[in-house]
């Protein structure tokens, strides 16, 4: 018997947290969820970027993704985490966050593409989930904005 293809694929997001806005984070591109640990400061860096830090013997950048996105920097505190992402043909990066709310599943329907790039923040789409609004973040284009400097 064949099996039934569905038409509809859902994709899973982290929800993350950004000065009390939510964004979701397309799962396939996160490699791992840190904890705060210290982070290096890299002379000559990008402003948005935090520095460095030592996972596992692997050096990995972290981008400061508040300020970024033009948001006042804040102090670290116990909800504060370091998504680890790989985007395809990219090497890891970290991306500072707030606090990691949760993992949804969205279906196509449940997404609206977005045709403007507010803030200059790259985003695919506005995820409607339960009584909330998600930001979906384009992680591969907040990337290949960081190798364009």
């Amino acid at each position: 018997m064949d099996e039934i293809v569905a038409v509809n694929e859902a994709k899973q997001y982290i929800v993350v947290k950004l000065d009390g806005e939510q964004y979701g984070i397309d799962i396939s591109f996160v490699d791992n969820i840190v904890r705060m640990q210290q982070i290096t400061r890299v002379p000559k860096a990008q402003y948005y970027f935090a520095g460095v830090i030592n996972l596992r013997g692997e050096i990995i950048p972290v981008m400061n993704l508040r300020v970024k996105f033009g948001l006042e920097s804040k102090e670290s505190n116990g909800a504060t985490r370091i998504i680890i992402v790989k985007p395809e043909n990219n090497a890891k990066i970290g991306i500072l966050v707030d606090e990691v709310r949760e993992v949804v599943t969205l279906e196509e329907e449940d997404i609206e593409k977005v045709d403007y790039d507010e803030q200059g923040v790259s985003l695919l789409g506005v995820g409607k989930y339960k009584e909330t609004l998600i930001s979906l973040l384009n992680i591969q284009g907040i990337i290949s904005e960081l190798d364009n400097g």
